[in-house]
């Protein structure tokens, strides 16, 4: 007999991030990262795992009255899909991809917020590299840390100019989050 383990759980978080291209550094932009999650084990020491979460992303001017630079509000539905190398009984280091779907969006100036007929329109899409490292703190819960970049712009250039790989506005995005497993199974099937 051949078994396979799955776990299941929840992931509540924080998003920190910023918007490579929009004029402004630092990833000053607060969010929230909530969603599920379900893995199983390929290997003893290799394991693959997807969720399904809903994260804020965008940027911040914390000088808004000084430089006018307009920040950026966005909310995604994502889906991670990545492979998670097991170090030790203590220590998971991951990567993947990210692709999500763009549930709301909005440019914010001095003013408020800026008439979307004013505004370039984001991509609906945003594809997505990540890696990241879990730490086990007990049979159930896990704390997470990662980094993600999208590999297609999120939108053009207000000028609307390319130049060699730099085609547009890019998410950056750093993630501090819990995860708590609330359920495992385990299927058997017959061996060949």
């Amino acid at each position: 007999m051949q078994a396979q383990n799955f776990n299941g759980g929840i992931i509540l978080g924080l998003s920190t991030s910023q918007v490579s291209g929009d004029k402004l550094g630092g990833f000053n932009k607060a969010g929230i990262l909530a969603g599920g999650f379900a893995n199983t084990h390929l290997l003893s020491f290799l394991s693959l795992q997807m969720e399904i979460t809903y994260i804020q992303k965008g940027s911040n001017n914390p000088s808004m009255n000084e430089n006018l630079i307009p920040d950026i509000s966005l909310s995604y539905i994502s889906v991670p899909i990545f492979l998670k190398y097991h170090q030790n009984s203590n220590i998971q280091i991951e990567s993947g991809l990210e692709t999500a779907v763009l549930l709301s969006s909005q440019d914010n100036d001095f003013y408020g917020t800026v008439p979307k007929d004013q505004s370039i329109e984001f991509n609906k899409y945003d594809l997505s590299a990540l890696i990241g490292i879990y730490y086990k703190l007990s049979e159930k819960i896990t704390l997470n840390s990662r980094l993600s970049n999208s590999i297609l712009p999120i939108r053009e250039h207000a000028s609307g100019v390319t130049f060699q790989s730099n085609k547009g506005q890019y998410n950056s995005v750093l993630s501090f989050a819990s995860t708590i497993r609330i359920m495992s199974c385990e299927t058997r099937a017959p061996s060949s």
